[in-house]
């Protein structure tokens, strides 16, 4: 780049071979230039963000706010880029500026590709939450692996512009990869069925599950645990690797529930009373709303009852509707089998006497 020359005494003057009216100019297209850019900054910041009030669209607000989150320190070594310009700098030096500006323009498009991941991720779980809460934990863990991925590229590029064989560096971090691997392979298995669980989705936060004897609604799902709040109101933490190779019964999204149950009654009941009994559990059963009727039948002799099962589906998962429902068909068959005569039979036992005569 040549030097910019002047006649005079004064111009005769230098600092590190540069004309000090050189540095002058320098100096001055610094100061102004970065005044200007934090004016401008700050007007269209404050312009932006008074038409995302106005208007409530997502992109006014990400827009205001990537201006709004620019760095002083970014709009300064623009300015020192653009100064390097009026002075006749050797070629070492002038990359050198260039570097370091690059190096802080990666720095910035972090803050700013920080911002927009975070952004997306709010909007996403804000929209997704009142559909299906259980999301918002699913997006999170998204957005944190985009994050992890989108830094460790910034990272890579910030290391190539410094000098550093980035391919001897990745070959490396492989090989020690490999070794923290095998040393924390319970932690990185229980990362990945964590990855597993919100990927897949066998349950979500807010779903009812019971695994093995253990049973409560799911509160949180994390990197390591998933921690249930059981009935009788403790927390059960559960790794997440051995939670998914339990049996996991998610009531949560049962549709429908199959209700079957038994009863017997006394042997001395009359044919017709057992004809009709079949009916009197289906009129039960269709006086309930949300229930449908499957069947009944007088399936066994048993050693002390005639013994009669029933199946019928309640239509709703909702635990407490069930046991209002059957507690009403309940009712409903004491009340008719009380008009009809029919009586429940309970465990007895019948000792037959044989007297002999001729015995003393």
């Amino acid at each position: 780049m040549e030097a910019f020359s002047f006649k005079g005494p004064f111009s005769q003057w230098a600092v590190y071979g540069i004309p000090v009216l050189s540095w002058i100019i320098a100096l001055v297209v610094l100061i102004v230039l970065t005044a200007v850019l934090y004016m401008a900054k700050r007007i269209v910041a404050g312009k932006l963000a008074a038409r995302a009030a106005r208007t409530k669209k997502d992109w006014d607000e990400l827009f205001a706010k990537l201006v709004k989150h620019t760095s002083l320190l970014f709009l300064f070594l623009i300015a020192v880029l653009v100064a390097s310009f009026v002075l006749p700098l050797k070629a070492e030096i002038a990359m050198l500026v260039q570097k370091i500006v690059l190096i802080t323009l990666l720095v910035q498009a972090a803050l700013w590709g920080e911002k927009i991941i975070t952004f997306f991720i709010a909007h996403m779980v804000s929209r997704k939450m009142a559909k299906e809460p259980g999301i918002a934990m699913t997006i999170s863990t998204a957005g944190f692996i985009v994050k992890v991925l989108f830094y460790s590229f910034i990272l890579l590029l910030l290391l190539e512009n410094i000098g550093i064989n980035v391919t001897a560096l990745i070959a490396g971090l492989g090989i020690g990869g490999v070794a923290v691997a095998l040393a924390a392979q319970n932690v990185l298995g229980d990362l990945f069925s964590s990855l597993s669980i919100v990927i897949d989705k066998p349950f979500v936060i807010g779903d009812f599950i019971i695994v093995d004897d253990f049973q409560g609604t799911v509160e949180h799902i994390g990197l390591k645990t998933t921690r249930v709040r059981s009935l009788s109101g403790e927390q059960i933490v559960f790794c997440n690797s051995d939670l998914l190779k339990s049996r996991i019964r998610n009531y949560k999204r049962m549709y429908e529930r199959r209700v079957p149950f038994s009863f017997g009654v006394i042997y001395q009941t009359p044919y017709d009373k057992l004809v009709a009994i079949p009916s009197i559990i289906r009129e039960a059963v269709l006086a309930q709303k949300m229930t449908r009727f499957d069947r009944a039948h007088f399936n066994a002799f048993g050693d002390s009852s005639l013994n009669f099962e029933a199946v019928y589906f309640v239509t709703s998962p909702d635990y407490n509707a069930y046991m209002d429902i059957h507690q009403a068909i309940n009712l409903h068959i004491f009340k008719r089998f009380a008009e009809e005569g029919i009586q429940f039979a309970y465990p007895t036992q019948t000792l037959y006497v044989n007297k002999d005569n001729g015995a003393k």
